[in-house]
């Protein structure tokens, strides 16, 4: 069973260091960040290159170019007007796991990636299958951005750094934000957070989320940071956003003390026999959206980057099989594509198998 203790009602006003927050973390062994299960992944060499090498599946990338909607500064500054007055939520996908959000009349980002890689490497290491829908110039102000872990798919410090000026406040699992405030982001435009504590941004309730993963960017600091998810709600709208995780019983903890919602975004790709626990196969990924309480379910972590041996298509075919079976409302908007949630609240959903 978990402990669901909050560390603290106000930790923007918390006067301890992240360093004292870290050693105080239900979370922290003392070393590193420690899941809530015990986890186990397949890191040996060999047995990763004979995957790569025998277990590939084709086509591991688009053999033609993805159609992307283009966005502009301007379709979603009069967005941001019609979302006011209709009380709506909107989001898109920009790519992976980078989702543009419009709630309560403000944008909010995950995961930010724009990077042409998801690598420490200009050079090498997987390479987008697309362009962004828009540049970060493009962006209009952004109130905040939510990061879920470290890893370079997930947190591209190009983009951070481009986003400075760009946004209000960044929000981080504990230990995170400190790469931030490295490259060019000022302390107090960053909150970092253990699970369960929670902060509130005008009418919005934040919470950093319990998940099953690790975090790393380089050889000596693994497990240093700490991974999370991210439940958001207004009297307006509500998402959960996953990040990265494996399956495990912290979802029904999730649905029970934090939702409903009305969106989630679920991760349904890069998935493994050789890391099961860190990663969800396609039939976990529908079973965490049943568990969190989420009326749609929007599959992430796809689309953008080959980073295991399944087809690029195989997360899609499989969650759309899944959500037909278990009567799941799943949106599969096309890169780029802004989807209303009142729309989806009243009209039929309509299929949207762009990846054909």
């Amino acid at each position: 069973m978990f402990n669901f203790t909050f560390k603290s009602t106000d930790p923007l006003r918390e006067e301890s260091t992240i360093k004292d927050k870290v050693q105080a973390s239900d979370q922290f062994n003392g070393k590193q960040f420690v899941n809530i299960d015990a986890t186990q992944m397949v890191t040996n060499f060999w047995a990763v290159l004979k995957m790569y090498l025998f277990d590939k599946q084709k086509p591991a990338s688009p053999t033609t170019p993805i159609q992307v909607q283009s966005m502009t500064t301007d379709q979603l500054i009069a967005l941001q007007k019609q979302s006011i007055s209709k009380q709506d939520m909107y989001f898109s996908r920009l790519g992976h796991s980078t989702i543009l959000i419009l709630m309560d009349g403000e944008f909010w980002l995950t995961d930010p990636v724009f990077s042409k890689r998801a690598s420490p490497f200009s050079f090498a290491g997987p390479k987008r299958f697309h362009q962004p829908p828009l540049t970060i110039e493009q962006l209009p102000p952004i109130k905040g951005v939510l990061l879920s872990h470290n890893h370079y798919d997930h947190l591209d410090q190009w983009a951070i750094q481009q986003l400075i000026n760009k946004v209000e406040h960044f929000y981080t699992p504990l230990g995170v934000g400190e790469d931030l405030i490295t490259w060019g982001v000022k302390p107090e435009n960053v909150t970092q957070l253990d699970w369960w504590e929670s902060v509130t941004v005008n009418n919005l309730s934040i919470t950093a989320a319990p998940a099953q993963h690790f975090s790393g960017r380089g050889l000596g600091d693994s497990n240093k940071t700490l991974w999370a998810s991210w439940s958001v709600k207004s009297d307006q709208a509500s998402f959960y956003f996953t990040g990265d995780s494996g399956y495990f019983g912290g979802f029904k903890e999730i649905g029970e003390r934090l939702g409903p919602f009305d969106v989630s975004f679920i991760e349904t790709g890069a998935y493994n026999k050789l890391w099961p626990d860190v990663h969800m196969m396609p039939e976990e990924s529908a079973q965490a959206h049943l568990d969190v309480k989420a009326t749609f379910m929007v599959p992430i972590h796809n689309g953008t980057f080959d980073l295991s041996v399944h087809t690029w298509t195989d997360p899609f075919e499989k969650i759309v099989e899944l959500s037909k079976q278990k009567n799941i409302n799943l949106v599969t908007p096309s890169m780029g594509e802004i989807t209303s949630l009142q729309s989806l609240k009243e009209k039929p959903l309509v299929e949207n198998y762009w990846w054909e």
